[in-house]
């Protein structure tokens, strides 16, 4: 009788090599061999080093930082997955690229997120696997399966470590009202929304506060920070307003120019990041804390490969 590979692969991209690892750990498999190199004129070369015809493969890729050049070396990637027989391939995205342009906002502006969408299928993905969309509506843009994981459980679960008293959860926009009531319904607290407006790309300005933060200690919660200019106004409004402490959680941590340092100027006791991004010199602060998401993706890429379910995994607004 003839012997068949059918257990699954996980391929990991340059993007994020370390989050990649510890999952495979997880699952108690190896990596997939793969190369990765760049000509000498910036061209990306991939070469497959083992066999996937037949088989269910994963490529985790973050589309961050530097997105062009990792977005185009994921569907190079899946390219190479397709072309060699796979018999499924899954882009395991942790932070989805171009996520918040998600729609027209002026004329003549582009939807970026649908062209990305359009990009992955044309590609070759047969499904999508990340983490707290910015816009839940991207899930429309593809017409393949996507997973759209929450995220907000383990952060939560790390803040409960540092004995928040009295809280009351923040919204900095309103934007992020439903996170912000996810957070507020899992630890049983009042909401309050900050309204705001919005100066520049990189500025933005705090009006005023809806609900009481005197005396309490305050939980900031959006879905990403990359200046930090939302969290930093937010957080110098409440304590304007007698917040006691200020804590601030979000999934994934951009933290781009001078984020770090505003963070630490700030009013902020301690920010929660997943590492859905890979974090090495930006997050050197004893006010940044890393909660790994990789028992999270691990699990849903575990349901995938069985056929089970994995709606309890969801951005379901709930917990």
């Amino acid at each position: 009788m003839l012997e068949t590979k059918t257990e699954a692969l996980l391929f990991s991209g340059t993007s994020h090599p370390v989050l990649a690892k510890e999952i495979a750990d997880l699952l108690n498999i190896k990596l997939g061999q793969i190369s990765i190199e760049q000509f000498p004129d910036g061209e990306t070369s991939v070469q497959l080093l083992e066999s996937v015809r037949g088989r269910d493969t994963f490529v985790l890729q973050s589309v961050a930082l530097n997105p062009d050049h990792y977005l185009v070396e994921l569907l190079i990637i899946i390219d190479a997955l397709k072309r060699a027989s796979a018999r499924s391939i899954a882009a395991v995205i942790p932070y989805y690229g171009y996520c918040r342009q998600d729609r027209k906002d002026k004329p003549r502006e582009p939807i970026t997120a649908k062209l990305v969408a359009n990009m992955l299928e044309h590609a070759g993905v047969t499904r999508v696997l990340t983490i707290d969309l910015h816009a839940g509506q991207i899930q429309g843009f593809f017409d393949v399966p996507v997973d759209n994981l929450c995220g907000r459980s383990a952060l939560a679960e790390a803040l409960e470590k540092l004995c928040p008293n009295n809280l009351i959860v923040v919204a900095p926009d309103v934007g992020s009202i439903k996170r912000a009531r996810a957070y507020a319904k899992y630890f049983k607290c009042e909401l309050a929304v900050i309204d705001k407006s919005r100066i520049s790309a990189t500025k933005v300005k705090a009006l005023r506060i809806i609900g009481d933060v005197e005396g309490k200690d305050v939980l900031l919660a959006d879905d990403m920070c990359s200046t930090a200019g939302t969290l930093v106004s937010a957080a110098k409004a409440c304590r304007e307003k007698g917040a006691k402490r200020i804590f601030a959680v979000v999934t994934h941590g951009l933290l781009v120019g001078d984020a770090v340092e505003a963070i630490n100027k700030s009013p902020i006791e301690a920010l929660l990041i997943s590492n859905t991004i890979p974090h090495v010199d930006r997050a050197q602060s004893g006010k940044i804390h890393v909660v790994s998401i990789a028992p999270l993706i691990s699990q849903a890429i575990s349901c995938i490969i069985s056929r089970n379910s994995i709606k309890s995994l969801y951005d379901d607004n709930d917990f």
